[in-house]
């Protein structure tokens, strides 16, 4: 059996230049992009060092295993599948529960505002609820936490501002009890960092330090950060 504490799953990739963050990109470059890339890992390791349950890092292909182990040497690493998202998230779940973990919450690597009060929020809703969710202010959801096997989601518009109602229709026809946490968002654009900097004033994490220096020396186009 495993720990009565939520397990913290987090779905990652390594960061590359020129491969993801391309929305963000596009707004401020792809050097800048892949460098809050990297930030923002640091950000979701932080919190994942913070877990007082099991943690699990899940990296999108099977030939990140050793980068993914490096990031944090006590996490159980289980690679996604092939598939789009909903695939990959109902693989990694069903081998998490088969391995005993009963409740899981599912976080990216996008969502630097999120700390331990999200998560714990969402690790006690669900001693009463079978999913729990934060809602991001472009539609999608930050947090996915769930108590039981997902419905099947492979079909729900992933990465669109339809995400959060789909998730929740879904989730509703299945017979889940649903709540949410607060809400939150992604950094996927140029105006997601200039909230950032409002937002990470006064987060003393050192991660979120490291990304607030950076956030605006990019923004201000101070090269130094390179």
């Amino acid at each position: 059996m495993q720990s009565k504490i939520a397990t913290l799953l987090i779905f990652c990739k390594q960061p590359r230049l020129n491969h993801g963050k391309q929305r963000l990109a596009a707004n401020i470059g792809a050097e800048p992009a892949f460098s809050i890339a990297k930030a923002l890992l640091e950000c979701a390791i932080e919190d994942a060092k913070a877990w007082p349950g099991p943690v699990v890092i899940s990296p999108s292909h099977s030939d990140q295993l050793l980068w993914a182990q490096s990031l944090l040497p006590t996490a159980l690493v289980v690679p996604q599948p092939e598939g789009n998202l909903g695939d990959r998230i109902k693989d990694v779940d069903a081998t998490l529960r088969g391995q005993g973990h009963e409740r899981i919450i599912i976080m990216g690597t996008d969502a630097p505002v999120l700390n331990q009060h999200y998560l714990m929020a969402a690790a006690q809703q669900l001693s009463e609820f079978d999913v729990v969710m934060s809602a991001a202010s472009d539609g999608g959801v930050t947090i996915m936490a769930s108590s039981h096997p997902w419905p099947e989601i492979a079909d729900l518009p992933w990465s669109t501002e339809r995400l959060n109602e789909g998730l929740y229709s879904k989730c509703k026809s299945a017979g889940l009890k649903i709540s949410y946490v607060d809400p939150s968002y992604d950094i996927d654009h140029e105006q997601d960092l200039h909230k950032l900097i409002i937002d990470l004033a006064d987060d003393l994490r050192p991660a979120r330090q490291r990304l607030l220096s950076l956030t605006r020396k990019i923004l201000n186009k101070d090269e130094s950060y390179a």
